[in-house]
């Protein structure tokens, strides 16, 4: 048997079986992983079909992180003869010893494959460096394939809150945290790690409706100090004017009766709350104070006339959509005396015209 591989790896046992780590230099990748695979129908083809789109976001996020990058571990069956030759350090660490005939398939990682060679086009010397690669002992096709379901099925995509609570090189994540952990009542009530909250979680929001509503108050603009300081004095002074928050601290009325019959702790409500904040942003030198002590005198019950069919659905469930957040804020800012730009007046318009018809 004639051997052109040879990787130093350490050997390990899954379910009786035996497989290898190695770390393979990532000028090697398309060497190793030719892609004829993806273009053969799904039931003979090892794993799912190639997603194009993702490849240049991932591809990105390497050159943008050179010093930062991490990835984990690609997953791949050989497919043909090998041999573990033992070192004399250890009994499970060696040399990786394949024959020039066996194929390499990918059972998890394609992705990250593709992205990586297709960064090495653009900066080289991204070769050197390596990535770590569980090898797998192929026994067919049906092997192949159930390695790359076992691997997939259970994986949870992370939330969104907890990725904006984990992310650093995001500004507005940053920014949102910052935010919510300045503001007494939002951080109190605000669950960092879930994007769903049940009828009697002990929280009240999530971390991703601030990310978003932040998101519409700053619309893309440039955020320093002044900005946050403004962010941070908006969403205190919303806190303090929202009678039912303040009746929830003083223990005048319980989570569940607030999410239940008011509309304050919707998150359709906190992101139209941002777009009611964008105002402020747009117009520092008003009394932003002075203006928002108005909610206080706002009506938040789910039953109240203002709401229905802008965010409460004819059978009184929650709306969610743009639309909903739109007309939402269009009221909060009439009842706060907030002038509307032209979009919002078309759109309030030809709401009033549909409920009146």
């Amino acid at each position: 048997m004639d051997f052109v591989y040879k990787f130093p790896v350490v050997r390990g046992i899954q379910a009786g079986r035996e497989y290898y780590i190695a770390m393979i230099p990532l000028r090697m990748l398309t060497r190793l992983f030719p892609n004829e695979e993806e273009y053969v129908l799904p039931e003979y083809r090892a794993q799912r079909k190639l997603n194009e789109s993702r490849i240049p976001v991932i591809s990105r996020y390497i050159t943008e992180n050179r010093d930062s990058y991490v990835f984990s571990a690609l997953a791949a069956s050989i497919d043909g003869e090998f041999q573990f030759v033992q070192s004399h350090d250890g009994a499970d660490i060696g040399i990786l010893e394949v024959s020039m005939d066996a194929k390499f398939l990918i059972n998890d990682g394609q992705h990250r494959k593709a992205a990586i060679i297709d960064a090495l086009n653009e900066e080289p010397e991204l070769g050197s460096e390596t990535i770590s690669v569980v090898l797998y002992e192929d026994s067919g096709l049906s092997r192949s394939q159930q390695i790359f379901t076992d691997l997939n099925k259970h994986a949870v995509k992370t939330s969104n809150s907890i990725s904006e609570l984990y992310d650093s090189r995001d500004e507005l994540a940053v920014i949102t945290r910052n935010v919510v952990s300045r503001v007494e009542f939002l951080n109190d009530y605000t669950d960092k790690e879930k994007d769903n909250l049940g009828k009697y979680s002990s929280n009240l929001f999530t971390l991703n409706t601030f990310y978003s509503s932040i998101k519409r108050m700053v619309a893309g603009k440039r955020i320093d100090e002044e900005v946050q300081e403004l962010l941070v004095d908006y969403w205190k002074y919303v806190a303090d004017n929202i009678v039912q928050w303040n009746e929830l601290v003083r223990k005048e009325i319980s989570k569940v009766d607030l999410r239940e019959n008011y509309i304050v702790t919707q998150g359709v409500v906190i992101q139209a709350l941002g777009n009611v904040g964008a105002y402020f942003f747009d117009n520092q030198d008003v009394d932003m104070k002075e203006m928002l002590s108005g909610l206080r005198t706002i009506d938040w019950k789910r039953s109240a006339d203002i709401w229905k069919y802008r965010v409460i659905r004819s059978d009184g469930k929650i709306l969610t959509s743009n639309k909903a957040i739109l007309l939402t804020a269009n009221q909060i800012k009439k009842e706060l005396g907030i002038p509307l730009l032209p979009e919002e007046k078309l759109k309030e318009k030809r709401y009033l015209e549909s409920i009146n018809v």
